[in-house]
């Protein structure tokens, strides 16, 4: 999905695989080396997605593909193909070339596929309905009766096999690899202290007789550890089930993204006006575009002149003037006048449907990091496993040649005892309680997190590239100085523009007119009565602007009117000279002061003489400057990255204090996925903060992607962090509060393996009561909960 064409010549073809049973980044590893394994074959598999696109050359057949994935020890089934190769047209993926609910439908039906939310849910829900009689029952004398072992290790049956079942079948998997992970010691904990307490219960069948007997049995009795294996397995799934639920929103990004484009659309059919779904336009068609509707797909403009809004997929604020034979974009919003356009690009050959390709190829690419509980996992497993054995021997040969009965009990009671305290409740607490606090605490802050893997992200972060529009800015123009000319005043230029520009809907006139109002007092001015195309009237909390009569406004050239019966003009030069106004060589250098500096520059003309010129510009945000220093002390590097000329680029950059080296300016949407992966290329870990469509695809890029709140769908669903205001400020508190999150759940795996350091060499030397084990997996366990809820008091 969203792959490149294979190279000219070659009969290579994409294909696309649902991969079931991954679990971690040691599996994606072991998917692309088997598939690397047949010849020519390429693969990039996505965790998240559990998909992966293979390049596959003339001769190898599908089930050749997915017999290879089998051999691994997973599961495939190809999803439907891109394209063949590299003759066919990419008719785009398969989810842009549908309706997006369809693609929506697909989706949910993959992630309900193998070990999803979905298959996870009714597990939890077993595992924890039964676990809390399990634990109550076993720790608690008060709520146990006769031979109450044999009701507990009944009960824990189904938690330790049918709900444990995503963990036993991962470990195996991992068994063929000689590998190990946390699933791997999760299973053997399980196992271990579901069949030791069993054979316990068996080889002494009135163990639990009386309630509180088995809590009296002495070190060398082992106990029962029903509830160990219970407890385990509800909070470890409850960790899955969390971490599956924040995977299935990978695609909700392509989703939204579709979401933008125009439902419908009215084309001219015959001479008369036809309503038809967008999906069925095709190139040559005749749009009719009114203003306010969004453009239903890439073509020319035939007729009409207006002012299209294209912000939504450039990110840029200033609307684009477009006139007949000016190309125009799909999704993008016609402001003023009506337009028909002349379909070019449809369906999966719109800029749309490319964005919809760069952020999924963005999302294929990303490569995961290897869970921190997986690292610990591949070492630890491995040296609890030798110290069980050796435990075994050793109490073997403490015995001497004479073993008895007794003796090998109670070398098995040791082996097992070491596995069992090798998986404490702690370690499934760990990162599930730790997230839940941390993300709670987020979401009071308006700081959303999707997952742990964010948290582990934010750590390695070493640079941020900010969007200028939106995130480093407001996005909106306003009034930033006026250059009048003799005998007029600054005063003078922006009341006669403000006056002549309230009429207009132009979103520059707005921002003239909102500046006007707020400089004008509120009385002494003429009151505007009338009606009609003739006079128009213009009030605002600031104070009211003169009558204008005679307005007159051309869509992309400008405005005039009469104010005080002096004849105003304002516009673009071509407008000024279609008026009769001349400009002198000193004017015409102001103006191309202002431009070069990255303004606006609207000309204003009173009674056919210059009067001066009104610069517009996007404003910084109030709370910019700290933020980017905040991200600074944070041992960030931040770069401004935007679509607007380098002046501009440079203006704010140094607004901000961000350094004139790290600015990237001119750079298109794809332009800014290339960003990113020059850099990462360049061995920076980056992060990406943006709020605008064309942002999207690098936000899936980068490392760490951060949307502002006040952005766009498509940005907030590729990103990984979402800020809900749009204060930039919130990007610094949010990798601070991530950073301090992942610091606590690291803090509560090293007390939960703590306790294994401690509890195991206890547990080798056979000095394990149940009773002692209990209070000790307990307290840890408080230890971790209360650990993470400090997270509460953050930013306070």
């Amino acid at each position: 999905m969203g792959t490149e064409h294979p190279p000219a010549g070659t009969a290579s073809r994409v294909i696309e695989l649902d991969v079931e049973g991954m679990t971690c980044a040691s599996c994606v590893n072991r998917v692309e080396k088997k598939l690397a394994k047949l010849d020519g074959v390429q693969a990039t598999v996505n965790l998240p997605l559990e998909r992966a696109q293979v390049t596959v050359p003339e001769g190898i057949t599908d089930q050749q593909i997915t017999d290879q994935v089998a051999s691994a020890g997973y599961k495939a089934r190809i999803r439907k193909p891109v394209y063949e190769d590299h003759e066919t047209a990419p008719a785009a993926t398969l989810e842009a070339t549908r309706p997006a609910e369809h693609a929506a439908a697909e989706h949910e039906d993959h992630m309900s596929h193998g070990g999803k939310a979905s298959e996870l849910k009714p597990r939890l829900l077993v595992a924890a309905v039964l676990a809390v009689p399990v634990f109550l029952i076993s720790m608690f004398p008060a709520f146990q009766f006769p031979n109450w072992g044999w009701v507990v290790g009944a009960l824990a049956l189904p938690v330790v096999s049918w709900a444990a079942w995503p963990f036993h079948r991962a470990a195996a998997v991992n068994a063929r690899h000689f590998a190990s992970t946390m699933d791997t010691l999760v299973s053997l904990g399980v196992i271990a202290a579901y069949l030791f307490s069993a054979w316990q219960l068996l080889a002494e069948p009135r163990l639990t007789e009386h309630p509180g007997m088995e809590q009296m049995g002495g070190a060398g009795s082992g106990g029962l550890y029903f509830e160990v294996a219970s407890v385990v397995t509800a909070f470890l799934l409850l960790g899955r089930f969390l971490e599956a639920n924040a995977k299935s929103k990978a695609g909700d990004a392509l989703r939204a993204l579709l979401d933008l484009g125009a439902k419908d659309a009215s084309i001219l059919e015959n001479g008369a006006e036809v309503k038809i779904p967008a999906s069925q336009l095709a190139v040559g068609d005749l749009i009719i575009v009114r203003p306010g509707e969004k453009i239903a797909t890439d073509g020319v403009v035939a007729d009409g002149i207006s002012a299209v809004d294209a912000s939504l997929v450039t990110g840029e604020s200033i609307p684009v003037d477009v006139g007949p034979g000016t190309p125009v974009t799909g999704a993008t919003i016609n402001t003023s006048g009506r337009l028909l356009v002349r379909a070019t690009r449809v369906g999966a050959e719109t800029t749309l449907a490319q964005m919809g390709r760069l952020v999924t190829q963005a999302q294929t690419g990303k490569a995961p990091i290897a869970r921190l509980a997986d690292r610990i996992s591949a070492v630890f497993v491995p040296v609890v496993l030798v110290i069980a054995v050796l435990t075994f021997a050793g109490w073997l040969l403490a015995a001497g040649a004479d073993i008895t009965g007794p003796e090998l009990r109670s070398a098995f009671t040791a082996a097992v005892a070491v596995l069992v305290i090798a998986c404490p409740c702690a370690l499934g607490l760990a990162t599930p309680v730790g997230l839940l606090t941390g993300t709670g605490r987020g979401a009071q802050l308006g700081i959303l997190i999707k997952g742990p893997q964010v948290l582990e992200d934010t750590r390695t972060v070493d640079t941020i590239l900010l969007d200028k529009t939106g995130t480093v800015t407001s996005g909106q123009l306003s009034v930033d100085a006026v250059a009048a000319f003799a005998p007029f005043s600054g005063p003078d230029v922006l009341r006669f523009a403000g006056a002549v520009e309230a009429a207009s809907e132009h979103p520059i006139a707005a921002a003239i007119a909102a500046a006007a109002r707020s400089e004008v007092p509120a009385i002494g001015l003429p009151s505007i009565t009338g009606s009609g195309s003739q006079s128009h009237s213009a009030a605002h909390d600031g104070g009211t602007l003169p009558a204008v009569v005679g307005f007159r406004s051309a869509p992309g050239g400008g405005v005039s009117g009469t104010v005080d019966d002096r004849l105003v003009v304002a516009g673009r030069s071509g407008w000024l000279r279609e008026n009769g106004v001349g400009i002198t060589p000193e004017q015409d250098r102001v103006l191309r002061d202002a431009e070069e500096s990255g303004a606006t520059a609207i000309w204003v003309a009173v009674d056919g003489e210059a009067a001066g010129i009104i610069e517009l510009r996007d404003t910084v945000k109030a709370g910019s400057e700290a933020a980017v220093a905040r991200l600074k002390a944070l041992g960030l590097r931040p770069m401004l990255l935007t679509g607007d000329n380098a002046a501009v680029a440079q203006r704010v950059a140094a607004a901000v204090g961000i350094a004139p080296d790290d600015v990237f300016a001119g750079v298109l949407p794809e332009g800014k996925v290339e960003a990113v992966r020059r850099l990462q290329a360049g061995g920076a870990t980056v992060a990406m903060a943006g709020d605008g469509v064309n942002d999207a695809a690098a936000l899936a890029q980068a490392d760490l992607g951060i949307a502002m709140g006040s952005g766009t769908d498509v940005a907030i669903e590729a990103a990984d962090l979402t800020v809900m205001g749009n204060d930039l400020g919130q990007v610094a508190t949010a990798i601070e509060l991530s950073r301090r999150t992942l610091a606590t759940i690291k803090t509560n795996l090293f007390w939960a393996f703590f306790y294994n350091a401690v509890g195991i060499p206890v547990a080798a030397l056979g000095l394990l009561n149940p009773m002692i084990a209990g209070v000790a997996m307990a307290a840890s366990s408080v230890l971790v909960v209360a650990n993470s809820l400090r997270l509460r008091r953050f930013g306070r």
